[in-house]
């Protein structure tokens, strides 16, 4: 599944609100996300993801579910990808489980 990063948050708004980025899938339905963490590794980069209610404000995290993503690039434009490596999935999970897990608690099969 290709999604497209779509993140309009105006400069003024970004020292004090969550990274907020929403994804539209090939069917074209649009699906919100907090941007949690960001991962560089081999020359790739990574994003862990968590779904967010539609009405961010009111969003409750207990049972988020966390989404890692690749980043490619395609036609100089920035787009999320899913981790299709088995090996890759588990290496790249891993760190992001490990760095979060001081903010979030997980259990097993959080990650998408």
């Amino acid at each position: 599944m290709d999604n497209e990063i779509n993140a309009n948050i105006p400069d003024d708004e970004m020292e004090f609100s969550a990274d907020i980025i929403t994804l539209t899938d090939e069917d074209g339905e649009e699906h919100i996300f907090e941007l949690v963490d960001t991962l560089e590794k081999d020359g790739e980069s990574y994003v862990a993801l968590i779904a967010v209610a539609e009405d961010y404000e009111e969003a409750i995290y207990e049972d988020a579910d966390l989404f890692i993503m690749k980043v490619i690039e395609e036609e100089g434009e920035e787009i999320l990808e899913i981790v299709e490596d088995d090996d890759e999935f588990d290496s790249i999970s891993e760190i992001f489980i490990d760095r979060l897990s001081d903010i979030y608690e997980f259990g097993e099969g959080d990650e998408e």
